[in-house]
Formats: C-alpha cells, structure tokens, sequence
C-alpha cells in the first residue's frame, strides 16, 4: 500500500508524446492482461482443485492467470508514463504470485497425484512455452466465474482515471513530483 502511495509523487521524465506513448502501451497491456485473465477463467472456471486442466493456456503455463494478472499490472504502471514503474508493477506483481504459485502447487500435487506431477513436469510454472500449446474442441465453464473474472480485470482499468487525475494534480502544482523516473 505503501508503494502504491509512493505513486502520487512519481512523474515521468519523457516528453509529452513519449509519456502519452507510454500510457497507450499501458491501456494496451492491460486490455491484453483482462482478456487473457478471460480466456484462462473459461478452461478452468471453478476446476482448479477439482481436476488437472492442461489445455488452452494452460498447456503453457500452469498459472495464466498470474501471467495475464503482471501483464495488466505493468499496464498499471505505464499509466505513470515511466517504464520504470511498469517494469517494477510486472516484477513485483509475478513475484508475489510466484510464492502464491509455489504454494498452489503443494496442494495440488497433494491432491491431484500423480497426474499433477507430471503436469508440472512438461508446463512451465510461469513464462508460457507457446511450442507446448494443445486445446480441446470444445470448453464448458461456470458463468458466475466468467463475470467476476470480469468485473475483477475492471480494477485495472479503473486505475486509469486515478493516475490521470493525479497527473493532472501533479500538473497544476496540486501534488508535488517527488521522483522523476523514465
């Protein structure tokens, strides 16, 4: 939370139109952090501990739905117009999910056997192996699922108007920059 505050006081040293470029990356990011987060909700929607799921993106990543989560979270953070920020977001983001992941994987390997075990063996537990890539013909998923998946990408792009109203603070000596980062 203390990070995220820190945030108020951080303007970016590019241009204008690099800053701006930067945030459109961001806007782009995040579209592709929610829609990922989508497409991995509709292959496990409610199975997580219930069976193994291995296609879709699952079948090269074992956890899309961190992958997609560091995406828009660097998004997030290119909505500072820094690339420092954006990069620190994603790093940050993938590393607390890399101890909920490990976590993940205790009880699962616990619960699902041996039929797990092999799966972590061929699936990367994060940076997705496109090479790896299998699907099913058809994928059936628990709506209720699909819609909070939704509605919880929504919180990335909610971040946008925030950061703009404190840039725009920032930009009429409102809000001081205490650090100025590319």
């Amino acid at each position: 939370m203390i990070a995220f505050a820190t945030l108020v006081f951080v303007g970016s040293l590019h241009d204008e139109l690099m800053h701006e470029y930067i945030e459109t990356l961001g806007l782009v990011l995040i579209l592709i952090g929610i829609g990922g987060r989508l497409w991995a909700t509709l292959y496990i929607g409610g199975r997580k501990s219930a069976e193994v799921v291995s296609t879709g993106p699952y079948s090269v990543s074992r956890n899309p739905l961190y992958v997609f989560s560091s995406i828009a979270a660097a998004g997030v953070g290119a909505q500072t117009g820094s690339y420092v920020v954006a990069c620190l977001f994603m790093v940050v983001c993938a590393a607390a999910f890399y101890f909920v992941a490990r976590r993940e994987e205790r009880f699962l390997s616990a619960k699902l056997g041996g039929e797990y075990l092999s799966y972590l063996q061929r699936v990367p537990r994060f940076l997705p192996n496109p090479l790896i890539y299998r699907d099913d013909a058809e994928v059936t998923f628990q709506t209720r699922r699909f819609r909070v998946t939704f509605v919880d990408g929504l919180v990335f792009l909610a971040a946008i108007p925030v950061l703009e109203a404190i840039e725009e603070a920032q930009e009429v000596g409102a809000i001081p920059h205490l650090f100025l980062l590319f």
